[in-house]
């Protein structure tokens, strides 16, 4: 894509590699080696989501005005352009292995005064969770036309539903997240600034209310499975990837 200077970083194909090798691995009639794989299955795949995710702000904001994204990096897919190394990625990751929630961890900085348009603004919010959805659902389609072995469906439908999950959670209406984000422009300046002063602080809280209100987290595991069957996802295959993928529990 000689328009954006788009060249996939090593690094990018480094995790799709990963990812790819987990998903044979996964194939395994071994349990030690298919569950193994479905770890790197799932691990390895929601990185190279986040990637494409923050691509898909970045990208969205190039087309709409802002050429800084290229000179920042955003459109090689490298992972360490939009991450902080502990709140980016290592909490994420650690918390998706931990309890199965792919909490929101990427951040591109886009220079929104350079874009064209409140509806751009919006649109480059909307960018990064419709590409979690897109992935759900072509994970999900291969899933259910392709009869693969049960550790490589099982595994790649909690991937999918995982992608479904962050589609949901990312679209909330909660500051810090894309969902507000696509709200933010047509709201007045105050209710901005008192949003921008949240930071973190209301995507963590969102985060404990999942994890220690029942009736929360119940809302939004039921609205993901509602998507991802609808997507035509196997709910059962799903839950037989995460009790392999938390294996330790």
């Amino acid at each position: 894509m000689p328009a954006t200077g788009l060249a996939p970083s090593p690094l990018f194909l480094l995790l799709l590699a990963t990812t790819v090798a987990g998903g044979a691995l996964a194939t395994s009639t071994s349990g030690t080696a298919r569950t193994a794989g479905i770890v790197a299955l799932v691990l390895g795949g929601w990185a190279v989501a986040l990637c494409l995710h923050e691509f898909g702000h970045a990208l969205t904001a190039y087309r709409g005005g802002d050429r800084s994204v290229r000179a920042k990096g955003y459109l090689t897919l490298d992972i360490r352009r939009y991450t902080d190394p502990v709140m980016s990625l290592l909490m994420p990751l650690a918390l998706l292995a931990l309890g199965g929630v792919p909490l929101p961890g990427g951040a591109v900085w886009i220079n929104r005064a350079a874009l064209r348009s409140r509806a751009v603004a919006s649109a480059v919010s909307l960018a990064g969770p419709l590409t979690n959805l897109v992935l759900g659902a072509a994970i999900t389609a291969v899933v259910a036309t392709s009869g693969l072995p049960d550790g490589l469906a099982a595994g790649l439908s909690y991937l999918a539903l995982v992608q479904i999950l962050a589609f949901v959670l990312n679209i909330l209406p909660v500051p810090g997240l894309d969902g507000f984000g696509v709200l933010e422009p047509y709201l007045p300046a105050r209710a901005r600034r008192f949003a921008g002063s949240l930071g973190w602080y209301a995507p963590l809280l969102l985060f404990v209310l999942i994890i220690g209100v029942p009736a929360v987290g119940n809302a939004l595991f039921g609205a993901s499975f509602a998507v991802f069957a609808a997507l035509g996802g196997d709910p059962l295959t799903a839950v037989a990837g995460l009790q392999e993928f938390l294996f330790w529990r």
